[in-house]
Formats: C-alpha cells, sequence, structure tokens
C-alpha cells in the first residue's frame, strides 16, 4: 500500500475530473469456486485498489466529486469471522490507512444513494464486469440489469482511464518489482526446458514462483510447442526435440502492479535454420518497435511499424513476394500476426480493459475518445511520459487461416502460399517485453532483458 497521502491526491484529482454528483467504486466480492466457503483465490478490482488502496473484499468506496468528501462501506468481523480469520483491522482502521475518516456499514450505502437518486444527482459508476457486482449495482441503483452498460458513467471512465494511463515513480517502482517476478518465472521456464518434460510441469513451476514472490500470476501462464494458437492454455503436450516452446506469462507484485512476457526457444537447445530465420525477423519487428516508441507516438503508427517490419523479413524468406508497404495496405499481415502489437500494461496486465474497447464500442465518442487517447481505445491511443505498454511482435503459422485465406482468393501476388506449405507445423514465435514512455523515449521495464537473442537463449536452454 502506498501512503495515505497518495490515496488522497487521487481522489481530490478524480473529483476535479469528474466535477459532480457522486462517484460509486465497489470493490470486488469474494467468489465462490464449487461452494461457498472454499473461493478462488481473491482479486482486488484495480480501479477501487487504485483510489482506496484496500485488498479487502466486499467494501464500497462513495466519493462526493463536489465536496471531496470520500466513504467507506463495509462491515467488520464478528468473533464468529475471526475464529477463522484470525484477528482483523476494523473498517474504520482501513479508512484511517487510507485518508478516509467516514466509514459505515454496508447496508448504508443503499440509503445515501437512493437520497441522491431523488435529487436527481448523477451517480457515476464504471462498466460491472462480474455477475455479482452487476446485480448489486442493478438492486442499489434501481437500474435494469441490461441496461447498467448504457447507464455507465462516460465522464468517469476517461477520467479512470487518464489517470491510470499515467503511471507515477510509485507506480512504476512497483512495476519494476513485477519484472523480477517475471524474470524469475521465465528464467525458470527456460532451466526446465528439455525433451520429455511435459508443458503442465512447467507451467505449474512458473506459477508457484508468481506466487511465492507475489499475488500470483498477471493472467493464466501460456506453455505451449503450439505457439500458432494464440492463447493456448492446454499444458498436457510433452515436450519434443525439434519444437518451439512459447511461454507467455506475468507475475503481479504484492501491490497489485503486473509484467508481461514472452519468449520461444527450441526444446532442444538449438534453432533450426528456418527457426532462426523467422525468430530473427520477430526480433527485428521487437527492436524496431521499441526504437520508435517515444512521446506522442500513435498506437496504430506502431502497429503499423510492426507490420512493415515483420513484412521486410518474410520477404526476404520467400514467403511475401509483394513490398512490406503492398503486404501491409493489402491487410496480408494479419494472416502472420492476428493480433495487436501491444497493450496497456499497469495494475491490469491489459491495463484498463475492462472499460476499454472490448467491452465498449466507442464509435459514440470518437472525438472524446481521442481527447483522452489513453489505451482504453487502441486506434486513437497517444503514447505520453508515464505510459506503459507491451511490445510483442510475432509470426504464426496458422493452418486454419492460410487454408481460408487461400481458398477465398486473398492477397494473391502478394503471399507465397506454396512456400507456407513447408511451414504448416511450425506453430509460432512471440517476442514481448513491456515498456515505460519516458520523457525523452522509452526504456523496458526493469534493470536487465530476458534472454532475448538466438545466442542468449541457446546459451541458456543448452545448459537445461
Amino acid at each position: 500500500m502506498f501512503s495515505k497521502e497518495t490515496y488522497i491526491a487521487r481522489r481530490a484529482e478524480l473529483c476535479r475530473r469528474v466535477g459532480r454528483g457522486l462517484i460509486l467504486l465497489p470493490a470486488n466480492p469474494e467468489v465462490p469456486n464449487n461452494y461457498p466457503n472454499n473461493t478462488y483465490y481473491y482479486r482486488q478490482d484495480s480501479t477501487f485498489r487504485y483510489f482506496f488502496g484496500l485488498d479487502v473484499p466486499s467494501l464500497i468506496g462513495l466519493i462526493d466529486a463536489e465536496s471531496g468528501e470520500a466513504m467507506l462501506f463495509g462491515d467488520d468481523f464478528t468473533v464468529e469471522d475471526i475464529i477463522w480469520t484470525g484477528p482483523m483491522p476494523t473498517l474504520r482502521e482501513l479508512g484511517a490507512e487510507v485518508g478516509v475518516e467516514k466509514t459505515f456499514a454496508r447496508a448504508e450505502v443503499r440509503a445515501i444513494l437512493r437520497k441522491a437518486i431523488d435529487l436527481n444527482r448523477p451517480i457515476h459508476y464504471l462498466p460491472p464486469y462480474r455477475a455479482e457486482l452487476k446485480i448489486e449495482l442493478s438492486e442499489l441503483l434501481g437500474i435494469r440489469l441490461d441496461m447498467l452498460h448504457e447507464r455507465k458513467s462516460l465522464d468517469l471512465m476517461f477520467s479512470v482511464a487518464e489517470m491510470r494511463e499515467k503511471k507515477s515513480a510509485e507506480e512504476i517502482v512497483e512495476l519494476e518489482k513485477a519484472f523480477k517476478i517475471g524474470y524469475q518465472m521465465h528464467m525458470t521456464a527456460m532451466r526446465m526446458c528439455r525433451p520429455g518434460v511435459v508443458e503442465r510441469e512447467i507451467a505449474g513451476a512458473v506459477e508457484g514462483v508468481a506466487k511465492a514472490y507475489g499475488q500470483g500470476v498477471s493472467f493464466p501462464t501460456i506453455v505451449t510447442q503450439h505457439g500458432e494458437t494464440l492463447h493456448n492454455h492446454n499444458h498436457d503436450g510433452v515436450l519434443e526435440a525439434g519444437r518451439l516452446l512459447l511461454v507467455d506469462g506475468g507475475g503481479e507484485s504484492v501491490e497489485g502492479y503486473c509484467s508481461d512476457h514472452t519468449r520461444t526457444y527450441p526444446v532442444s537447445g538449438k534453432f533450426s535454420d528456418r527457426q532462426r530465420d523467422i525468430y530473427n525477423i520477430v526480433l527485428r519487428a521487437h527492436g524496431d518497435v521499441k526504437a520508435m516508441i517515444k512521446p506522442g507516438t500513435m498506437y496504430p503508427d506502431i502497429h503499423r511499424a510492426a507490420y512493415l517490419s515483420l513484412a521486410e523479413g518474410l520477404k526476404g524468406v520467400g514467403l511475401i513476394r509483394s513490398t512490406p508497404e503492398e503486404a501491409v495496405e493489402a491487410g496480408a499481415m494479419y494472416m502472420f500476426m492476428p493480433h495487436g502489437l501491444g497493450h496497456g500494461m499497469g495494475m491490469d496486465v491489459h491495463d484498463l480493459e475492462n472499460i476499454g474497447e472490448r467491452s465498449f464500442d466507442f464509435s459514440s465518442v470518437l472525438e472524446r475518445a481521442a481527447k483522452s487517447a489513453t489505451c482504453v481505445h487502441r486506434a486513437t491511443w497517444r503514447v505520453q511520459p508515464g505510459t506503459v505498454m507491451s511490445d510483442e511482435p510475432g509470426i504464426y503459422f496458422i493452418p486454419a487461416l492460410i487454408d481460408k485465406s487461400r481458398a477465398e482468393g486473398l492477397y494473391k501476388g502478394i503471399v507465397n502460399y506454396d512456400a507456407l506449405d513447408a511451414y504448416r507445423d511450425f506453430g509460432g514465435i512471440r517476442i514481448e517485453d513491456d515498456v515505460l514512455v519516458t520523457e525523452e523515449g522509452s526504456r523496458f521495464i526493469g534493470d536487465k532483458l530476458l534472454p532475448l537473442t538466438v545466442e542468449e537463449l541457446e546459451a541458456v536452454i543448452g545448459l537445461a
């Protein structure tokens, strides 16, 4: 937890931006796994934690945007609870830690909200993403479940996005801690990589590292020899000589900040000529992207630069026949990299995606999205000092996508489909690191990089 002054200042800035009404920020509840007392590992809502600092379930934060007054609602632990949990701080004590003087029983929030509604005061809330909170918000605010998303507060969405987009010095310290966790996770995977090992063994080991040094993984770890499947969470494969292993994983610091890195390397410890060629194409794009990230750069331009770099490399190995520019303009590069070049990083591994483009259609507020210029809408994202983003180009040979494109007659004269036949069982390669935008340009998060070049990876894997 940061100092209480940090949270007081954040709430004051949020009030300044929102201007009027009440700001409702509920904490996440605990969610049953298979019966009520056996819950999933707890993960706090990042926006609640950003403004109230507490990693405690089922609290409700309420801020009066006009007076600046902050309130916390929750229930103190009873003796029956303490039998199971041990001594716990009171709500008043928790509030004092983060600069909130007014605390109330959880049920009392209902009367305050109803009074605000009767007075026609705006109540700002973010689009809820958990079923339990959707039901509770519906009941508290008298809004039908199917109308909750429509009634969300754009003022609050953009205010939160603009504040969380720019990381402070103390947040960067936490991101560096998350990097150290991620570094240990990936070095563990590399040292375990050898023929005969089950992917599940590596996934379990790296997730254990994340739990040992922080809150756990920042997302379900990807450990797969089928790198062409972008989010492959099947860990049943047995490592085979000649195959590539793609490991995409990250950790979360105790304060809830994330890392996200990907490395792809040969199970046998030595890249084949074909694997080395494709790997170096991706590596070059990874470096080209990093070199162009600086304040004021538009994300679509960064993404396009990655596509151009990859296309140039693929032309060099005979898989692209046209110029790189023609391949990109025709959309052919989607077949080789059907994902974005990167995403925002911070308290969420895809920072702010719960209020971003995958949860909301920005077409009606494009002008406002462009002015906000945050990672919630990547088409209008303009990176700035304090922005943290992933740099993760990749090349994937996805037979189903290749066959579909070929059958539809796409990219004729651009893609060399005959040459692609030799890559049908190649898999995929992705390289990913996290980049901080600085006043002068950018730097990678962390005091060092994970093994990155062909030679560096072969040196580590060869020792496994």
